[in-house]
């Protein structure tokens, strides 16, 4: 019932250090975590899982409280940044799915409002990627572009 009258999804998950400084225990240098983010870029991993791989392989809690720029910034220096933002992305790449699924079952209504929830979401987040020139004013979502995208 956590999310009847909020989106918030309960309290549980993990939470920001409370402290903004770096980490005493941390080995790796700025530097060198610059590198390993240029590396993961490379090896093909978006900004969320370098974050993650960074955390559980690294040791690195906080990219920005160490290095002092966040991953997304420092791969946009490096020239490593995708074209069109990982949040776009992973919705363009889930109405795909949502489509396919829909063409097979016509009459699934639960997942035509999902689906249609689902485009929604990407409209809205085209308009403010457009707002902060992250994306051209003249891109536009349609669904024979979004399965070009998503392969």
């Amino acid at each position: 019932m956590s999310r009847m009258h909020s989106s918030g999804k309960g309290r549980s998950g993990s939470k920001k250090p409370v402290s903004k400084k770096a980490p005493d225990w941390v080995e790796l240098k700025p530097k060198e975590i610059e590198e390993a983010i240029a590396g993961l870029a490379n090896a093909g991993h978006s900004a969320s899982e370098i974050g993650i791989l960074l955390r559980d392989q690294y040791g690195v809690p906080d990219t920005k409280a160490i290095v002092g720029k966040t991953i997304t910034k420092i791969l946009e220096e490096h020239g490593l940044l995708e074209k069109i933002p990982e949040d776009l992305m992973n919705l363009i790449r889930r109405s795909v799915k949502q489509r396919a699924h829909l063409e097979k079952n016509k009459k699934d209504f639960d997942a035509k409002r999902g689906y249609q929830l689902t485009v929604s979401k990407i409209r809205r987040l085209v308009d403010y990627y457009k707002e902060k020139k992250k994306l051209a004013s003249d891109w536009r979502y349609t669904e024979q572009a979004a399965e070009l995208l998503a392969k």
